[in-house]
């Protein structure tokens, strides 16, 4: 999960909060000064969370509060809002649209994983539906155009490079000019690393911008480095026109705030962040869910949008009404396991969820849940269809549970416990029986009729408790936005 350790200290605080009898002045500095040490320790800068800090004492003020108000919400909003602020630089990045070619260029340090950055890019754009392509114009690391050659390979995007020409400005001008007669309307130009102090690099990254004039300039950052993020980011930005920020290796450092607040601090966009080494490992960042992940509030938007992806629109109405029916089988578990593995790691998947914390999915866990799900899965397969297509879990007695721990290989009680988490699954399916469907059978006309009741009738009682109870979860919904949002929620809205 993104910065982990810091949303887990964050939501403790507001949890400490919440357990108290009474909201003073006491209460909530303490909350604060909580927030204040998870948000250092995670190398965010110091004047950055000292305004925050005084900025929430300016808007909650306890002396001036009516006794009729919520005194958690209006202090849990501030710091939402807070914490949104310091992550936004009020201005949206460049937007590449289809079938329109867009040169995009991308720069950063050595080392930052800028070459892997520039490939997850294309790919996430490919799934969309563009048409992306790529130039190795990096001639001073060795071995860069065989890395970017098996990237592009692997990801099956059209690659440009050349292992004898070494101006750097010749080779991104020839591959841009070749991906624009062959109709890519993405052509991602990857430079050479750099550092700061570099000023012959610095020139010939801005050779290369100027002859091939791209319509964005990303800056990859890598998240390790922390508060020194700021100086390099201004380097780089009074060298070429940075419009963007991607950070990397965003999975395994919690320092990664630094890295954050000092790309907000230079007014660049932070657009997606890098979570580990594989091509899905890539997520579009997006302030207000990204906070809210950190709150430990989830991100709906984000989680149905992987639904989306992983659920066709011609299977929409289908699952939509076998929802409404509220009849769970077997074979659909085993659907929605395939779709769950489809998705992406697993704690990327579940920090998306309200009241989701690090607790419930501790470092290292992430394999130990998706080969249970494969488990499970390798013992549907030695299921009849008759089993799998039965609502009614006493069919499954144990002479039929035997029979199917003998066909997989597994034992007889890992059978009863995969029983038993569809037990589980059936009770909270059966909850949404009666919902009402759309004419249109799509994901996106739902979300129209769904509302706090229907959201709190699917959520388990922990997540729901922890994101305080129905009151809570208005809040959230709210909070998450509008019709957009809750239509970007089910993978409707704009794109």
């Amino acid at each position: 999960m993104v910065l982990a350790q810091l949303g887990t200290s964050i939501s403790r605080a507001l949890q400490q909060m919440s357990n108290a009898t009474i909201i003073d002045e006491k209460v909530l500095n303490e909350c604060l000064n909580e927030i204040t040490r998870a948000l250092l320790q995670s190398d965010v800068q110091f004047k950055l969370v000292r305004d925050m800090q005084t900025n929430i004492k300016k808007i909650v003020n306890l002396d001036d509060l009516a006794a009729g108000h919520n005194k958690r919400k209006i202090i849990q909003q501030a710091i939402f809002n807070e914490l949104c602020k310091m992550l936004d630089p009020g201005k949206p990045s460049f937007t590449p649209k289809k079938a329109k070619p867009s040169v995009v260029m991308f720069v950063g340090l050595q080392g930052s994983g800028k070459t892997t950055t520039c490939t997850k890019y294309a790919y996430y754009h490919q799934k969309k539906g563009w048409r992306p392509s790529l130039v190795c114009a990096d001639t001073f690391r060795a071995g860069a155009f065989d890395q970017l050659k098996q990237n592009a390979t692997k990801a099956k995007i059209p690659f440009y490079g050349s292992y004898t020409e070494s101006d750097p400005v010749k080779i991104a001008v020839e591959g841009v000019e070749r991906f624009k007669k062959e109709n890519c309307d993405l052509i991602i130009v990857d430079t050479s690393g750099r550092h700061k102090q570099e000023a012959a690099l610095f020139e010939e990254m801005r050779q290369v911008s100027e002859a091939t004039k791209p319509d964005l300039v990303i800056f990859v950052m890598d998240s390790s480095i922390g508060q020194a993020a700021f100086d390099q980011a201004q380097a780089f930005k009074q060298s070429v026109s940075v419009g963007a920020v991607i950070v990397t290796k965003m999975d395994g450092h919690a320092k990664g705030g630094g890295a954050l607040s000092a790309v907000a601090a230079t007014k660049s966009p932070v657009i997606f962040i890098g979570t580990g080494e594989h091509m899905d490992e890539f997520e579009v960042f997006d302030v207000k869910p990204f906070v809210s992940r950190l709150l430990g509030m989830g991100d709906w938007s984000g989680f149905m949008d992987k639904i989306q992806e992983v659920v066709p629109m011609d299977q929409q109405p289908e699952l939509l009404q076998k929802l409404s029916e509220g009849n769970f089988t077997l074979r659909i578990m085993y659907e929605q396991f395939q779709n769950i593995m489809k998705m992406g790691p697993i704690s990327q998947v579940f920090s998306m969820l309200p009241g989701f914390s690090a607790e419930l999915m501790p470092k290292g866990r992430e394999k130990e849940s998706s080969a249970k799900i494969k488990r499970y899965m390798t013992m549907m397969d030695s299921m009849t269809n008759e089993e799998l297509d039965s609502s009614n879990p006493k069919l499954m007695n144990e002479s039929r549970m035997m029979r199917i721990a003998r066909g997989c290989g597994r034992q007889l009680i890992e059978v009863m416990e995969m029983m038993e988490e569809y037990k589980r699954l059936a009770k909270i399916w059966s909850k949404m029986k009666g919902l009402k469907i759309p004419k249109k059978g799509d994901m996106s006309a739902l979300s129209r009729n769904m509302n706090a009741q229907n959201m709190s009738k699917v959520l388990p009682p922990q997540m729901l408790k922890q994101i305080g109870g129905m009151g809570g979860l208005q809040n959230l919904m709210k909070q998450m936005g509008s019709t957009k949002d809750m239509m970007g929620m089910f993978g409707g809205g704009d794109k």
